[in-house]
């Protein structure tokens, strides 16, 4: 089955890697982020493919209390259109494993009939390709969380950045006290860093926003913010020097949008 297999893949246990001093120390307890990268049967009906989806998450994901935030994120604007993100949220490094166990036991109580539990399983992998990608990430810094309270499907940009590794660059958690949390466009906002995954240097932000329209927006109003923020041109070099030091300048960007019903 390959949607337990799956979640098996990603609930592996390896070394957590702390960040640089980018940001202060008093940040809060990290929470730890599975990603699960798969890619879409474009042949596949899409209406089918959310209803099994579905089916799932009612049965599985949402009483599964270990874990406390989910999301599946559709290719927008990716390099590749069969790309569907499976996101899972966990307090603890432990409670990934514990989660594949609760899986485990939903699975048999949603589908207690061991052939009807086979034939949805084998309705479910014909939604996707064999091939799939797994990485955890752990928050760091504060998050912008948010309530969605739309039932259309909300633009989630990701920009996953390159970190130098250097053990320099500061003030990320200033630029986004004074920036990013006080952008309007910007609803939700969480900052992680690379776990376990192909690549140590990798940063990763999360921003929600409610159209398209609005993440262009954004743009606009962080400029303003940051020339309220630091008035004086020489200020702001200085701030945004010291905080380039971080990363390498390599970065790429990724447009997708959720699925609000099977969103926890």
């Amino acid at each position: 089955m390959k949607k337990k297999d799956n979640l098996t893949l990603r609930l592996l246990i390896l070394t957590f890697l702390l960040s640089t001093g980018m940001f202060a120390q008093e940040d809060p307890k990290p929470v730890f982020i599975t990603v699960t990268t798969l890619h879409r049967n474009l042949d596949s009906d899409r209406k089918d493919w959310k209803e099994t989806e579905q089916e799932y998450f009612d049965k599985v994901t949402s009483k599964n209390d270990l874990i406390i935030g989910s999301e599946i994120l559709n290719h927008y604007f990716t390099e590749n259109s069969t790309e569907v993100l499976l996101i899972s949220v966990f307090r603890t490094w432990e409670d990934i494993e514990k989660a594949n166990d609760v899986s485990d036991e939903l699975i048999k109580k949603g589908w207690p009939d061991e052939k009807i539990r086979k034939d949805f399983f084998d309705k479910y992998n014909t939604y996707y390709s064999k091939m799939h990608s797994d990485e955890i990430y752990s928050s760091i810094g504060d998050s912008k969380e948010f309530k969605p309270t739309s039932k259309e499907p909300m633009v989630v940009y990701i920009r996953k950045s390159q970190m130098s590794l250097n053990g320099q660059g500061k003030g990320m958690k200033e630029f986004n006290e004074k920036i990013t949390m006080n952008n309007p466009y910007i609803k939700g906002y969480y900052p992680n860093r690379h776990s376990w995954g192909a690549d140590s240097r990798d940063f990763l932000e999360a921003f929600y926003y409610d159209s398209l329209s609005d993440l262009e927006k954004s743009s606009d109003k962080q400029n303003e913010l940051i020339k309220t923020a630091w008035p004086k041109e020489e200020d702001r070099k200085v701030f945004f020097d010291g905080l380039n030091k971080a990363f390498t300048g390599i970065h790429g960007d990724f447009i997708y949008h959720n699925e609000p019903t099977l969103s926890k």
